[in-house]
């Protein structure tokens, strides 16, 4: 069954993995803009980083017939040094422009901070100017729920920004409820230790449906899977849902929400 990965990291991923993940079926990924393993120590480390997310991990996924995509943003963890990160987001614009790029993302709060959360508006306000989508990064474990609060009421306050068009991710069983209730997409991320598996994912679906929701790999250096939407595809099939719902949350959800952006084009 074909499927979209609309989060992972690949510049942390070996090539064997894109042939490993077209073998079994993904035919695009979208990869955010996150954290090196370290703090970059200079706005040029970002700018090559983005080249690097534009010009070279395009052509690595082509070669085994994965669309690549990507966005642009100095991630949370990087957040904290507000000179640095404004630095950063001064030449953002100028790779918005580039074919592969579908908006802002991944933004959002790491400690809940002062600093993340006006870096987080201010991306925010880029974002609204230039009318593009967004992907959110929620905190892990504990921050997580104030985090996600304090996100969505920063999203609020600023009234050009569509719900709708705003994909926040890395949600759990007391996250999901309240981001799709407030409008926004829901993203959950397959991780085998600190976020969802795929039996809690399927849990989770079964509790509160499949409308606005997808499910990504978000692989990056740490343990993860790059084959864990497929594999969540399989729970789904053990348990009995139809191939029309598989689809529709490993495929047809996150098409239906990237291809907002005029950019994303994926046939089924």
């Amino acid at each position: 069954m074909l499927y979209i990965d609309p989060h992972i990291h690949m510049v942390s991923r070996t090539t064997d993995d894109y042939q490993r993940m077209a073998l079994a079926g993904c035919v695009a990924i979208t990869e955010p803009a996150f954290w090196a393993g370290f703090d970059r120590s200079s706005p040029q480390g970002f700018f090559d980083y983005f080249r690097q997310l534009t010009e070279f991990e395009p052509k690595r996924a082509a070669n085994y017939g994965i669309q690549h995509y990507t966005w642009m943003c100095i991630n949370p963890k990087e957040a904290e040094d507000i000179g640095l990160a404004r630095e950063v987001m001064s030449f953002i614009p100028d790779f918005l422009k580039l074919p592969t790029v579908l908006g802002i993302g991944e933004i959002g709060l790491n400690k809940n901070s002062k600093n993340e959360l006006i870096i987080f508006e201010e991306h925010v306000a880029l974002a609204a100017h230039h009318e593009q989508l967004i992907l959110v990064h929620t905190p892990h474990l504990e921050d997580k729920r104030k985090g996600t609060l304090l996100i969505m009421d920063a999203l609020a306050n600023n009234p050009a920004i569509e719900p709708g068009r705003v994909l926040i991710d890395h949600v759990e069983e007391h996250t999901v409820g309240m981001v799709l209730d407030r409008g926004f997409w829901a993203g959950m991320t397959l991780y085998p230790e600190t976020k969802c598996t795929p039996q809690r994912a399927a849990d989770i679906i079964e509790t509160f449906g499949h409308e606005r929701i997808w499910i990504n790999s978000a692989g990056d250096w740490g343990p993860c899977d790059p084959l864990s939407v497929p594999k969540t595809q399989l729970e789904m099939k053990r348990r009995g849902h139809t191939p029309e719902t598989i689809s529709k949350i490993s495929f047809g959800n996150p098409r239906n929400f990237l291809s907002q952006c005029s950019k994303f084009n994926v046939d089924g």
